[in-house]
């Protein structure tokens, strides 16, 4: 084909995920591509695909159609975790013009060069290296996206949880220096960016670094660092496994003027039981004592819970076990996902298997559960004066929304002048939507 001229992405997954699209579309950008809205009929797709349930196939191929129904002559790649741990199975969808994997995904431009489609009736081409070959640190971050940057600070993850095929999609734990991301930052910064979320597989694990991914420094290190030496106003933390959420992380963040009070913190399951047969690195007790620990330096904090129910040998009392646990806990709210059977993992040849009927019907009672902990924690601030930093895009009544630190969505009548600003405003009511209406400071509620 002619060198194409456009390209257009679609990201399935994680904030890691929409991170290193954003990258990657900046590479092409660099090499004059236009970069186009993915109806437009761009001349190449890339499509960077997520592993972590097992709709990864039809999700990937769904996405191919739609590609090809806009230009039936265009490129499709498919990069991401799916890619890598099945290159051979991606390279015979219909459609699929190449496939690489992690060690490749970055250099995308440069292997693939002409853009040539296989021939007629021929599997895409496959670029797609062992994962051990996995160890270089990449870095990356969303820019002009949305108002909040995703910046990626660490990939990879050391661990074996019985469930997850990160490892095996990614490769092992690593990161850049603190030095590193504190020049990423401040480019950022020049740019008027106003919130970095931090983000990565496992970040709390930050600091393996070099060749022989070797313990130089640590995430209380970055924190400190950007805390001091950055002028962006806000960061978040995307998620921290709870062994690694240290006190001192927490102190850190507790006496931040720049770190927003905003924790997610994986649970999984709330049975020692299911905890182990996860191969977990923390029990109940552990996790209840981080959220009492946070909740006493930072009362207003926003705790969010990763959830999976459903998981093999999990018995109706087990997941009783996980609701009350969840239930007593002063959380936020909850992203709760049904157990999903993932090949090359432990888990699916343990015992006890859960019928799917009986998954989605426990996943209704924990989100039934999350919007009763999400509208108790929004209505506890009512009346509250908070400083909200607005989106550039509009809710579905046509207002626009923004965040407060602790995470609570806020809707107020449109205005340009707002969008990626802050304000402080004064939080009035809890919506039916579950939103919550903000007044401008010095008006009498």
């Amino acid at each position: 084909m002619p060198h194409p001229q456009s390209v257009a992405f679609y990201t399935l997954g994680c904030k890691l995920n929409f991170s290193e699209t954003s990258a990657i579309g900046r590479q092409f950008e660099e090499r004059g591509f236009a970069k186009v809205a993915f109806e437009a009929g761009a001349d190449l797709y890339v499509i960077n695909t997520c592993s972590v349930t097992d709709h990864a196939d039809r999700k990937c191929r769904k996405v191919v159609q739609q590609a090809l129904k806009h230009n039936p002559l265009a490129y499709v790649a498919i990069v991401g975790c799916y890619a890598q741990l099945k290159p051979a199975e991606i390279a015979n969808i219909p459609g699929v013009s190449a496939v690489l994997g992690a060690a490749e995904k970055f250099q995308l431009v440069e292997i693939l060069a002409d853009f040539k489609r296989p021939e007629t009736g021929q599997p895409a081409h496959v670029y797609a290296s062992p994962i051990a070959a996995a160890t270089d640190f990449v870095p990356a971050h969303s820019f002009g996206d949305r108002t909040r940057t995703f910046l990626k600070v660490q990939d990879g993850c050391d661990y074996s949880c019985s469930f997850c095929t990160i490892p095996l999609a990614r490769g092992g734990s690593r990161s850049g220096s603190v030095q590193s991301v504190l020049e990423r930052v401040a480019k950022l910064a020049a740019t008027g960016v106003q919130e970095v979320v931090l983000t990565g597989v496992n970040l709390g694990d930050f600091g393996l670094q070099g060749p022989a991914r070797e313990r130089r420094e640590t995430f209380t290190d970055l924190v400190l660092a950007l805390d001091q030496h950055s002028q962006i106003p806000r960061y978040r933390i995307s998620s921290c496994e709870p062994n690694l959420l240290t006190d001192e992380i927490l102190t850190a963040v507790a006496a931040s003027q720049r770190f927003m009070p905003h924790f997610h913190i994986p649970l999984q399951s709330g049975s020692d039981k299911i905890l182990g047969l996860m191969r977990r690195r923390y029990r109940r007790d552990l996790y209840a004592g981080r959220v009492a620990r946070i909740k006493a330096l930072m009362p207003h904090a926003c705790i969010g819970v990763d959830v999976i129910v459903g998981f093999p040998g999990e018995t109706e009392a087990d997941f009783l076990d996980t609701y009350h646990y969840l239930n007593e806990l002063s959380i936020s709210y909850l992203h709760v996902f049904p157990y999903s059977e993932r090949p090359d993992t432990l888990a699916p040849t343990l015992p006890g298997r859960v019928p799917e009927r009986v998954r989605q019907e426990r996943v209704t009672q924990l989100r039934s559960l999350s919007e009763k902990k999400k509208r108790a924690f929004y209505a506890a601030h009512t009346g509250l004066e908070t400083e909200v930093l607005f989106e550039d895009d509009l809710g579905p009544d046509g207002r626009m929304e923004g965040f407060t630190p602790n995470y609570i969505r806020v809707a107020v009548k449109y205005d340009p002048l707002l969008v990626g600003e802050l304000k402080t405003l004064r939080l009035t009511e809890l919506t039916p939507a579950g939103l919550m209406e903000a007044e401008e400071v010095g008006i009498l509620a």
